[in-house]
């Protein structure tokens, strides 16, 4: 079973692809954006760590 790590990463309305396209470069996978509790956006991402299996 594949095992996972998790960040969390606010969003500016004005740069929003540019910080999703850097995270993606990095291996991050977008899984959801949400309010956050300051009312803008907060991206969630997640990547495969190495030997988390098959």
């Amino acid at each position: 079973m594949p095992t996972w790590e998790y960040v969390t990463t606010p969003l500016m309305i004005h740069n929003t692809a540019a910080i999703l396209n850097n995270w993606g470069k990095q291996g991050w996978e977008l899984v959801q954006v949400v309010q956050g509790p300051e009312g803008g956006p907060v991206a969630y991402l997640k990547r495969r760590i190495d030997g988390g299996g098959a």
